[in-house]
């Protein structure tokens, strides 16, 4: 337990959101949005990472996405934000151009009779979103990811994530003097592999080749393993990744 404040408070963040306290406090509890720590005194704390999270919720939540599906794509294995954010995107203007039907429906039958329904057609906007919600649950990972975190409590996820975030420092320990390509950043990698397989998933090599991406490209997973190793970490996994998969 740390006594520092390193973040925001669930009120704060309520205030900052528009999300109630009480909101927050259930996302706690069914896992959706766990906050970065708690004080002595128990009180939540988040940070970046979580606040982004939090706006992918809310983005979900605009377009009518139940909770569980909500979490089951934020908790995907191959979670991709910017493929999340192009979904969200064509949602978005699904959604706008129904609207758009609909307002021109309501000006032109003022004064007439209308019998055409059409305007109310949200079929394409429900197929696409299933689509979405399909192609982060059928992935053979997340099958098993959901197989090796079943029954696994908030403490036991917290510790998985503690020992990658170990091999992240390991990485930041040797980034100003290793070569991405030498043996030792190599072995790490396969530790790193190792590791994803053994507690979450069966990390293949193209797996591997995609998670590398994500670690260098910006964000909060960025953000989280520079934190770990110290700024330029994320770039050296991913460049010792890059070499290892090719």
């Amino acid at each position: 337990m740390k006594t520092e404040r390193h973040g925001l408070t669930v009120h704060e963040v309520s205030q900052r959101s528009g999300v109630s306290i009480r909101t927050l406090q259930y996302y706690d509890k069914i896992g959706l949005l766990k906050p970065a720590e708690y004080t002595d005194a128990g009180y939540r704390l988040y940070h970046d990472a979580q606040l982004e999270r939090l706006q992918q919720i809310l983005l979900f939540r605009e377009l009518e996405f139940p909770l569980k599906d909500i979490q089951k794509i934020l908790d995907a294995p191959d979670f991709d934000r910017e493929k999340a954010l192009d979904q969200q995107i064509t949602l978005l203007e699904l959604q706008k151009e129904h609207l758009e039907k609909l307002l021109r429906f309501a000006r032109e039958r003022k004064g007439e009779s209308a019998m055409s329904f059409d305007a109310f057609d949200t079929s394409k906007m429900e197929d696409y979103t299933r689509q979405a919600k399909e192609a982060w649950g059928q992935t053979e990972a997340y099958r098993e990811f959901e197989e090796k975190n079943a029954g696994r409590t908030a403490e036991d996820q917290q510790k998985l994530a503690g020992g990658m975030m170990a091999i992240f420092e390991e990485f930041g320990a040797r980034k100003d003097t290793a070569d991405p390509a030498g043996a030792e950043a190599q072995a790490l990698v396969r530790k790193l592999q190792d590791y994803i397989t053994g507690h979450f998933y069966t990390c293949t090599d193209e797996i591997l080749a995609g998670l590398g991406q994500l670690y260098a490209a910006g964000g909060a997973m960025t953000d989280n393993i520079d934190k770990a190793g110290g700024p330029g970490t994320a770039a050296f996994a991913s460049a010792a990744i890059s070499a290892y998969c090719s």
